[in-house]
């Protein structure tokens, strides 16, 4: 897996899971929303350890920068 993932993108997809887990323990979120989220926040923190984001592949997208 080569990363295509740029530093921007990783820290904006933390900070969305984040948000929705804070969401979630603060019960402002809930119910089949809930874990729709937190399946997206769990996608979302992987794809960031990983710097790599497999629906980037198919398109050509690379958000890491040219080096």
């Amino acid at each position: 897996m080569k990363k295509n993932m740029g530093t921007i993108d990783i820290v904006i997809r933390l900070l969305i899971a984040a948000l929705v887990i804070i969401l979630y323990f603060t019960q402002v979120i809930s119910g089949t929303l809930a874990i729709i989220l937190l399946i997206f926040a769990g996608i979302f923190i992987l794809t960031s350890l990983f710097g790599f984001c497999p629906l980037y592949l198919p398109f050509g997208i690379s958000t890491k920068g040219k080096k």
